[in-house]
């Protein structure tokens, strides 16, 4: 029937033109009649023609004044507006989602005609009629469909001069516009770096949804992929697009807010805490057995001026609950004797005076003395990097400055072991929360003795938990960075051997009794200052700043490694300390170090690291003579599969052990400094940045702290990270509702990813949840 109305009209509008005008006309109007025969086959016109009015003449006379629309620039806004008048009248153009609104009034689709159009366009799509000649109808198709384009174009400027032309291009293949999301249903963009592909039978479910809730009140049928037409372009679901991961109502003005001058958003750094001016009042300094050791006399400390050792003789201890010292009459050592031949035992520590008070003149000599009184396994050890240190290193000044004053300064201050930490120094165990505080003099003097390696070799058995604390890994090889790292620790010897210091340091091992409600928590996020410039140890002075640590603490710092745990070892050298009584940290626990002191500079990271000269630490001093720096060692998880950390058990593991470094509850949030940190457990450990970003600002909420973050260069991040933090603060989202949505993230979208990383990023699911709570609802 409808082939039959086609030729009619064709045959008729010929006989009525002259053949001029049939020839230039001939493709307009078989074009228009097949626009005819669509619209009123499906009741709609196609998606590239949703804006065009299209008119279903009654007279001949009225097709001539629409066919001279087209050539006749004279006669467009008065036929224009006529069109206008007739569509309104006689057709409703606009696609079908349920209830359509024209002219502030809603009208429905009746049954009857639903099920003829959708029947009838289903066989025209899928059955159409065969044609002799494919490849001439399909050429001819492309022409005729681009005398329409440039028709529709002239009519819709002057219609409407707000509208755009329609594209010859498909919509489907145009990047979605946050309008788009504002305007439609909500949906967030994914990560630049986890962004997410939207599969095609997602899509199809998507489809699925909105055909039904747009059928509603139709009689029920099967979905079929012609419902995909009803649909308005600007909902249909995108195929295989990446957002950036920036809420949809704020992606405009991102990009406003980032010019390539921007390093730092969110709070002023200066607004937030720091010691000693947000500390409150210290209690007296005193030893508390069971909770506190304290190595000096308290009542003799005084402000610049070299704290007094206690007790004042040494207390000899060998047990398995404190530091073994080299000095103890208990530290022996077979040695053979030359006339019997027999093994007897010696004090070790006889030995290392002998061998300690000869000043060495060159590296052999050096390497010599440190490997005479070694234990059995370490004499055959390798010590080239410390033979190429003095000998290929260093210039002749500072070669002939090592042997006559620095070394021999060295080996005074090792052999006063016995002098200086005469009380025994107790084993940071696990499981139990304990403090120690000794004098920086004191430290130096231990590091001395781990320098000349002194101390006992540890039972493996006995201290597998335990790292280990003489330098014998620093001297085997010969790498660049390993040269690096003894520039660096030579230049700390150098200071405290020209100029004892005279301050305390704490090492606090803390253990987590009861974590925090996670899930139940109403707690709101803290304030954040992130940045791309600048570092943890530089700007955010007297704040609580995160080693990103090793179980064991210091990790490689007298090994191989050279990441950030181990260069603020190296910098700070009075952290390698707590590697000699500190045991390897539980889930639920940290170390906090107080009153450490920066004594070198340096430049680049692992492979690029390199000691840049001595730093004049300037950082006050408390009540108790500590530093007002405070680091805390935290270790995080490595994961060997990037998705499972996503998992709820491993995210409470992080929170809790984050919660533990962060938290002080013997004070308030006030004197509370803010948390100084960066990409914690990222790297080589595998952990996702935005996901342990977003974790560190719920742990130190929780824990009633401000956030100074420093991304290391990563601007994309500082942007991800600040975005999501104003979204969540804005809507007063609490600590409970964010571990909430952590949880859904994997059991939605992690548990049913086929692939290592999923397509939907978190921050993207984040904002896609919480605006779907936000947007009302249409059927209401």
């Amino acid at each position: 029937m409808a082939s039959y109305r086609l030729l009619r009209l064709t045959s008729f509008l010929r006989r009525e033109l002259s053949e001029k005008q049939v020839c230039i006309h001939n493709t307009l109007i078989l074009w228009s009649a097949q626009a005819v025969l669509v619209t009123a086959l499906i009741g709609e016109p196609s998606t590239k023609r949703r804006n065009v009015v299209i008119n279903i003449p009654s007279q001949l006379s009225s097709i001539n004044k629409g066919l001279h629309l087209c050539f006749y620039k004279n006669g467009i806004q008065i036929t224009a507006q006529r069109s206008e008048k007739k569509a309104e009248t006689k057709m409703n153009v606009q696609p079908k989602t349920g209830h359509e609104k024209i002219k502030d009034t809603f009208k429905k689709p009746g049954l009857g005609q639903q099920r003829k159009c959708s029947n009838t366009l289903e066989r025209w799509l899928v059955r159409p009629l065969k044609c002799s000649n494919v490849t001439e109808e399909s050429s001819s198709q492309k022409n005729e469909e681009a005398v329409f384009q440039s028709t529709s174009t002239l009519l819709l400027d002057k219609k409407n001069a707000e509208e755009s032309s329609v594209s010859a291009i498909d919509e489907d293949t145009q990047p979605l516009t946050p309008q788009d999301l504002d305007h439609h249903q909500p949906q967030s963009p994914a990560s630049t770096e986890s962004g997410f592909t939207q599969k095609n039978s997602h899509d199809e479910e998507e489809l699925e949804k909105q055909a039904a809730s747009s059928s509603e009140g139709s009689a029920k049928k099967p979905h079929k992929i012609t419902d995909f037409f009803s649909l308005p372009s600007s909902q249909r679901l995108p195929v295989k697009r990446r957002r950036p991961d920036v809420p949809s109502q704020e992606a405009d003005r991102g990009k406003k807010m980032k010019p390539a001058d921007v390093k730092w958003m969110g709070t002023p750094i200066s607004e937030l805490n720091r010691k000693p001016e947000c500390g409150g009042t210290l209690p007296p300094l005193k030893d508390i057995p069971g909770q506190h050791t304290v190595l000096i006399r308290t009542d003799l400390l005084k402000k610049d001026e070299v704290p007094v050792p206690y007790p004042s003789k040494f207390i000899d201890v060998w047990d398995n609950v404190h530091v073994r010292m080299p000095c103890s009459s208990k530290n022996i050592i077979p040695v053979e004797d030359q006339e019997s031949q027999n093994l007897e035992s010696r004090s070790r520590w006889e030995q290392i005076k002998k061998t300690l008070t000869k000043k060495p003149t060159n590296a052999d000599e050096l390497t010599k003395a440190i490997l005479k009184h070694s234990a059995s396994p370490a004499k055959n050890g390798d010590t080239s990097a410390l033979h190429s240190y003095c000998t290929k290193v260093l210039d002749p000044d500072a070669v002939e400055h090592l042997f006559d004053s620095l070394l021999p300064d060295m080996m005074q201050l090792a052999l006063s072991v016995s002098e200086l930490c005469t009380k025994p120094i107790p084993l940071l165990k696990r499981g139990a929360s304990h403090s120690v505080t000794m004098s920086q003099e004191q430290v130096a003097c231990l590091l001395a003795n781990a320098f000349f390696c002194t101390f006992p070799q540890r039972d493996f058995r006995e201290y597998c938990n335990y790292p280990d604390f003489n330098f014998f890994r620093l001297f085997k090889g010969s790498s660049s960075k390993k040269m690096e790292k003894l520039k660096t620790l030579m230049c700390y010897f150098k200071t405290v051997t020209q100029q004892r210091p005279t301050g305390l340091v704490t090492f606090s091992r803390r253990k987590l009794e009861k974590p925090p409600n996670w899930k139940s928590s109403k707690t709101l996020l803290t304030k954040l200052h992130i940045t791309c410039e600048g570092t943890i140890e530089d700007d955010g002075y007297g704040m609580l700043q995160v080693d990103f640590a090793n179980k064991f603490v210091g990790g490689g710092v007298i090994g191989a490694g050279l990441v950030q745990e181990e260069i603020r070892f190296l910098i700070n050298p009075e952290l390698i300390v707590s590697r000699l009584f500190t045991e390897a940290l539980d889930d639920n626990e940290c170390l906090v170090v107080t009153g450490t002191q920066q004594f070198s500079k340096y430049t680049g990271y692992s492979e690029t690291y390199k000691w840049s000269g001595s730093y004049q630490d300037t950082t006050p001093r408390d009540a108790w003579q500590r530093k007002c720096t405070e680091i805390v060692a935290i270790d995080a998880l490595k994961f060997k599969h990037f998705l499972e950390q996503f998992h709820l058990s491993k995210i409470n593991r992080e929170l809790n052990k984050a919660f533990c470094g962060f938290s002080h509850p013997e004070e308030k949030s006030p004197n509370l400094a803010a948390v100084a940190t960066g990409n914690w457990g990222c790297g080589v450990f595998g952990g996702d940045t935005r996901l342990k970003a977003l974790i560190q600002m719920l742990a130190a909420a929780e824990a009633g702290r401000d956030v100074a973050y420093f991304t290391f260069g990563d601007s994309q991040l500082m942007t991800d990270v600040h975005n999501m933090h104003s979204f969540l603060t804005q809507r007063n989202i609490s600590v409970g509702e964010v571990y909430h949505l952590l949880g859904q993230y994997y059991s939605l979208v992690c548990r049913s990813s086929l692939t290592q990383r999923p397509d939907v990023g978190l921050y993207s699911f984040i904002y896609s949840q919480v605006s779907s709570y936000e947007a009302p609802d249409e059927s209401n």
